[in-house]
């Protein structure tokens, strides 16, 4: 037999292999706000997404796709076409996460804004019955708190009815929950009003390029910040998708 022929068989057969493995493989998909987005990598840019780290805690057998984007909401996310490449994208068995909150709040931002009991409910139901559509897995998150504590030390909550609004359609369509929100209060009044500083942007002129007048944000994370809430991420996995534990770094 022409051995050309059986190398050109066997490196089509691998093709095969390699397509068949690859197409297999979870894929779990990341849709979002700037607390869950990627950064630009570099010295310069100490700001980090917790789903820019998150990947990390994860050996082989799935991988993940972020696709949030700064100041993002549930309605200015798919209105620019982002959610039509997930579902593009997105096969029978693979997974995503929703989260959004930040950005759905702010009255003053039509292209963004929906009241919270209305429309943003209306939103996130649309997202799981679409994911499921596809034979997806949904899974929805509540957005992680922002660092504001009153004259008393004690910490305010700041999304109003956003995240119960997620809690109650997770609990209505039966949809997997990461509920980072209470996850995040407890480190926030765990660490208190100065130290949880170190899990948002708070520098001083000089320490980084990227802020030569020094920040104060309370609600973009340090890479500590991402790692911590990465953390919690995890847990809330372990608790609500156990069946993906399995691909955890030991």
């Amino acid at each position: 037999m022409n051995k050309n022929w059986l190398t050109g068989l066997f490196v089509l057969l691998l093709g095969i292999s390699s397509f068949s493995l690859q197409d297999d493989e979870i894929t779990f998909f990341l849709v979002g706000d700037s607390t869950l987005a990627n950064k630009p990598y570099g010295e310069s840019n100490p700001e980090k997404g917790w789903g820019q780290v998150f990947p990390l805690y994860f050996e082989e057998g799935i991988r993940f796709e972020n696709h949030a984007v700064n100041g993002r909401s549930a309605k200015s996310f798919r209105a620019e076409g982002r959610w039509d490449e997930v579902m593009d994208r997105l096969k029978p068995g693979d997974y995503v996460l929703v989260q959004f909150g930040h950005n759905d709040q702010k009255e003053n931002s039509p292209d963004r804004y929906a009241e919270a009991d209305t429309e943003y409910r209306q939103r996130l139901t649309q997202f799981v019955e679409e994911i499921r559509a596809k034979g997806g897995k949904a899974v929805l998150a509540t957005s992680i708190c922002r660092r504001k504590f009153d004259e008393n030390g004690e910490l305010e909550y700041t999304h109003g009815r956003y995240p119960e609004v997620v809690r109650e359609v997770a609990k209505e369509f039966d949809v997997r929950l990461f509920d980072l929100e209470v996850q995040t209060a407890k480190v926030l009044k765990q660490f208190g009003p100065e130290k949880s500083k170190e899990l948002f942007l708070h520098y001083r002129p000089g320490d980084y390029a990227q802020f030569p007048k020094g920040a104060s944000d309370d609600t973009h994370l340090s890479p500590t910040g991402a790692f911590k809430v990465s953390d919690l991420a995890v847990e809330e996995l372990k608790r609500e998708l156990p069946e993906l534990a399995v691909f955890l770094k030991n």
